[in-house]
């Protein structure tokens, strides 16, 4: 019986995540800024079988809260195991492009916010000499895009902030799990229109719990991702730069 601890539980990725530690009988502390939703999951989860269920409502961008709400969740489940951060949200790239302000907005919801969790989850890992931290990131990060290059630099930041953690916490057994999904079918994305390439949460999320559970270093969301990002990053700047996707 697993302790786990869930950032952005209402998110659609991690509530199929919780689903699935629910049926194993897990013990689950489920962190959103929606209380409502958060109590709708928690009782959902309760009827899947999870053995513990408690909810903490809090703006993730508030950065000094952070300590308080570790505190909390191994207080509540008497110790932890294991987190997984999946908070976040889908920035619009041309209001980025013509604000500042809201630029900085969506690098500390998609990267700040994060870090400041994964250097306080990871002081406390490495002091137990255990545990597993997965973190959400994406496919957007391994190359930025005129698309989305705001949102692709808080996921690069990600990616190479939990390269660095995990190179650090190998020698006290601490686990990194970096999770880069490609197009994922959510109430996010609901505006875009889905093809061949997207897939399911519940889909993605099984894929994620077992890289979890195999402590897998780095893993693309459908594995086919990782293939197709390696094209991508092949393509010389000087073709790069005159295409659009």
């Amino acid at each position: 019986m697993s302790k786990i601890l869930v950032i952005g539980a209402t998110s659609a990725i991690a509530e199929q995540c919780a689903r699935i530690w629910a049926g194993r009988g897990d013990k689950l502390f489920l962190v959103a800024r929606n209380e409502d939703r958060l109590q709708t999951i928690a009782k959902d989860l309760k009827v899947r079988g999870t053995a513990q269920t408690h909810t903490y409502c809090t703006d993730l961008n508030d950065m000094h809260n952070h300590t308080a709400l570790l505190d909390d969740a191994e207080t509540r489940l008497k110790g932890l195991d294991l987190v997984l951060i999946a908070h976040g949200t889908l920035s619009k790239q041309k209001n980025c492009e013509q604000s500042v302000e809201q630029t900085m907005k969506e690098i500390k919801t998609n990267a700040l916010s994060t870090i400041s969790l994964l250097t306080l989850i990871a002081n406390r890992f490495e002091a137990k000499r255990q545990g597993t931290i997965a973190v959400i990131s994406s496919v957007a990060g391994d190359r930025g895009r005129a698309s989305n290059y705001v949102y692709g630099s808080a996921k690069a930041m990600i990616t190479a902030y939990t390269s660095g953690m995990r190179q650090r916490l190998h020698k006290s057994n601490v686990a990194v799990v970096t999770v880069k999904p490609g197009f994922v079918d959510t109430p996010m994305t609901s505006e875009f229109k889905k093809g061949l390439l997207w897939a399911k949460s519940s889909l993605v999320a099984t894929k994620i719990v077992k890289a979890i559970d195999q402590r897998k270093d780095e893993v693309y969301v459908p594995v086919f991702w990782w293939a197709i990002m390696m094209i991508i990053k092949a393509i010389p700047m000087t073709l790069f730069k005159r295409k659009s996707f």
